[in-house]
């Protein structure tokens, strides 16, 4: 009689290499496996921000009347009498974590053209907020409000621009640039001197 054929593994199974614990092959696999879990976590972190960042928006893009903006009153009454008291206990410990004395930042609803950027918002995407303009406002002074961020956004970036113009071109007096006021005369012998030859 003949002996018996051996079986035939399938040849989808591969055999585990198995590495030796203090070879540099099992480093780079401790280091791989190290590096995927920081990238989980931090995705994780980042995916939590934006789902509060999206929370506070949100209340902020209902908050807005369908036409025109709201005044800084508003703002500070909005904030105060509906916001706050929503969440007093989380209030509490965010202002145990901010320094003394240190605005909160909050969209610019009383500037007309964030506003209608605002409302273009998909109430989804968190960094569309990022290129909008924010303001700080304080409840010591609720008739001040100082420009935190100017906005990224192209069209924020353009008015911004077409109005330092406008000021640059009403500011202008012969104090600030005198030398554009002088006559050419004035400069004559300084011209031919640096194009006549040595």
């Amino acid at each position: 009689m003949a002996p018996p054929k051996p079986t035939k593994k399938p040849k989808g199974q591969k055999k585990e290499k198995v590495f030796h614990p203090l070879s540099r092959k099992a480093d780079q696999l401790v280091r791989t496996q190290l590096r995927k879990g920081k990238l989980a976590d931090l995705a994780k972190a980042r995916n939590q921000k934006h789902h509060k960042q999206v929370d506070l928006y949100g209340f902020f893009y209902h908050a807005i009347p369908p036409e025109g903006t709201l005044t800084l009153e508003d703002v500070h009454t909005i904030i105060h009498d509906i916001w706050l008291p929503r969440f007093d206990s989380e209030l509490e410990a965010e202002r145990a974590a901010r320094r003394k004395g240190r605005p909160k930042k909050v969209i610019d609803l009383t500037h007309p053209l964030n506003v209608d950027l605002f409302r273009q918002w998909d109430q989804k995407e968190a960094p569309f907020i990022e290129q909008l303009r924010f303001i700080r406002i304080s409840s010591a002074a609720p008739d001040v409000a100082q420009v935190s961020r100017p906005g990224k956004h192209p069209l924020l970036i353009e008015e911004k621009k077409s109005t330092e113009t406008q000021a640059q071109d009403m500011d202008m007096d012969d104090s600030e640039a005198p030398l554009l006021l002088e006559p050419m005369t004035r400069f004559s012998s300084t011209t031919t001197t640096m194009g006549a030859a040595p």
